[in-house]
């Protein structure tokens, strides 16, 4: 499961991503930075946020609502596109690489403790499953067979405290065993977002 165009910024193993702050803040707007220089190297947004959609973040239903990220470079190169429509139970989310083809989906699971979804290539078989800790925020992406491809944590120690707030950031870090030019590698960073926008969003 190999993309023939791989950019530079999926290399790297160990990325931060930030929350932009803001009391009034509707969309879903990250930053991902490079631990080891703190520079951006992925900034993911919701360009093209509906009005509705939009008063809606600020009410109940904000976990129902729909989104449309995207995780660009800071140069403007689309790595992956995250999309679902309103959600009214369990989410189902697409993603899509730069050039509009199906990666694959996540697909949420019923009655998980701490939050769960399944990570779906383009034909829809499993890669590997997000589960995660109900007291702490703390995630795993796991294959089907128990191989760990990637862990997201609040504790990292080769992390300045400067880079960490408040807001929810954290760090992604990716297994050696994933290959920078898989669609894997483009799927895990789709499903960080998600994390967020499906599982902890209140």
């Amino acid at each position: 499961m190999k993309n023939a165009v791989t950019s530079s910024v999926l290399v790297g193993n160990t990325f931060l991503v930030k929350e932009h702050l803001g009391l009034l803040k509707a969309a879903n707007n990250y930053d991902i930075h490079d631990p080891a220089t703190g520079a951006i190297v992925m900034e993911c947004r919701e360009p093209r946020l509906g009005f509705f959609t939009k008063l809606l973040r600020f009410t109940e239903y904000k976990r129902h609502t729909p989104f449309d990220v995207e995780v660009r470079t800071p140069q403007g190169e689309l790595i992956v596109q995250v999309s679902r429509g309103i959600s009214l139970f369990l989410s189902t989310v697409e993603v899509r690489d730069g050039r509009g083809t199906k990666l694959g989906s996540f697909k949420q699971k019923l009655f998980s403790i701490g939050g769960a979804f399944d990570v779906l290539d383009e034909r829809d078989d499993p890669v590997c499953t997000l589960k995660g800790k109900w007291t702490s925020w703390e995630f795993s992406f796991s294959t089907p067979q128990g191989q760990e491809l990637a862990r997201v944590t609040k504790k990292w120690a080769g992390l300045g405290r400067e880079l960490f707030t408040s807001a929810d950031n954290y760090v992604l870090e990716i297994g050696q065993a994933v290959p920078a030019d898989s669609n894997a590698r483009r799927l895990i960073i789709a499903a960080v977002m998600c994390i967020d926008m499906v599982l902890k969003e209140r």
